[in-house]
Order: structure tokens, then sequence, then C-alpha cells
């Protein structure tokens, strides 16, 4: 079940203000305090997001990243051995290989 961050508008509310809660996502929000009974709203807090970091760790994961240097020209920073370096938009045997990067 996902935890909800609520904050209480009573300044002398025992939880200090903040609190965490856990309930279903189906069950409505909180508008009491459970520790002092004041008015409370819930608090929108940014999602932590994992994002590898680093153009080998991304090679590492299996990843291609082209970082476009020219009109139609991209370049393969996660270029693998077997792989060329630029990928030219009207060449289709210089794209990834993304099937060698990619297991079952």
């Amino acid at each position: 079940m996902p935890a909800y961050v609520y904050e209480c508008a009573n300044p002398a509310c025992p939880s200090g203000g903040i609190f965490t809660e856990t309930h279903s996502i189906r069950d409505n929000a909180l508008s009491v305090c459970p520790h002092c009974g004041g008015r409370v709203e819930r608090v929108v807090c940014p999602v932590g997001l994992a994002v590898p970091a680093g153009d080998a760790k991304l090679r590492d994961l299996g990843f291609a990243k082209l970082v476009r240097r020219d009109k139609g020209v991209y370049e393969n920073v996660t270029a693998m051995d077997h792989e060329s370096r630029y990928y030219r938009a009207n060449r289709p045997d210089t794209m990834p290989d993304i099937r060698r990067r990619v297991g079952d």
C-alpha cells in the first residue's frame, strides 16, 4: 500500500505538523489529524526515479543513446564493439543492433 504524507494545520500537534499514513489508493485522503483532530492536507511529494548515470552504465544495461551531430547523422555514444559509432539515417546497416543488446 502507498504511503501518503500529510501536514496538520494545528501548530501544537504532537505529530510535529507532518506525518505519514499508509492506506489504499481507493481510500479517501485524510481530512482530520489522527493525533490531534486538526485539519490536514495531503502533501504532494516528488517521485524518486533511479536514472542510470553515465553512458557506460546505459550501455551495460542494454540501452542505446544516440546524440544528433548533423542532419541525419547521430553519434551512438553507447556503441558496443560490434556497432558503428555513427548512425546515418539513409544507412540502416549503421543502426544499433538491438537484438544483440537485449536478451530473452
